[in-house]
């Protein structure tokens, strides 16, 4: 397994949307270990496959004491409406609320290739909602309203200004200094 950068704003990949998997082989499995370990290392509860810039219908989550991979997710059925914050590892340090259906049934394959439904509530249900938008080129920033989307990219491209380009490299959990 191995570290894969991370896509950053701006990125086109992120506006992609992304291919079904429809056999999950050793390469998609590799992947799932490679988002796993990503994740995990920029400490984050969700990965898809397009934050690192494989525009295929894969993600992971790691919400609520759940852990899982998400391959070709539909999500099946929604209830309620909630709003809290979301920040996102390919917009650091920007967050905003984000109102997003509060019970999800979500159906995908998971890394050996089986289909299964999840209910999720809370964390893990705003977790796949907002992997899954990934998958369809969808930022959290899209659900905010113009205003204050357009006050969080202002402040993005102020902060990022001298970037040189869209992507960021994720160090290992323990060589991070605490």
């Amino acid at each position: 397994m191995s570290l894969l950068p991370l896509h950053l704003l701006g990125s086109p990949v992120l506006r992609q949307h992304s291919a079904e998997v429809k056999i999950v082989d050793d390469e998609v499995r590799r992947l799932v270990g490679d988002l796993f370990e990503t994740m995990d290392a920029a400490r984050g509860v969700g990965l898809a496959a397009n934050q690192v810039g494989v525009p295929r219908r894969v993600a992971v989550v790691d919400a609520d004491g759940d852990r899982f991979a998400l391959i070709d997710p539909v999500i099946l059925e929604t209830e309620g409406r909630v709003t809290a914050e979301e920040g996102c590892l390919s917009i650091p340090e920007i967050y905003g609320d984000v109102s997003r259906p509060e019970r999800i049934v979500v159906e995908a394959l998971d890394q050996d290739g089986a289909r299964y439904q999840k209910e999720a509530t809370g964390l893990k249900a705003r977790a796949i909602q907002h992997e899954i938008d990934h998958l369809d080129g969808i930022l959290f920033l899209d659900h905010l309203s113009l205003l204050k989307r357009q006050m969080l990219l202002s402040r993005w491209r102020r902060e990022h200004k001298d970037d040189t380009g869209y992507t960021k490299e994720v160090q290992a959990a323990s060589a991070r200094s605490e």
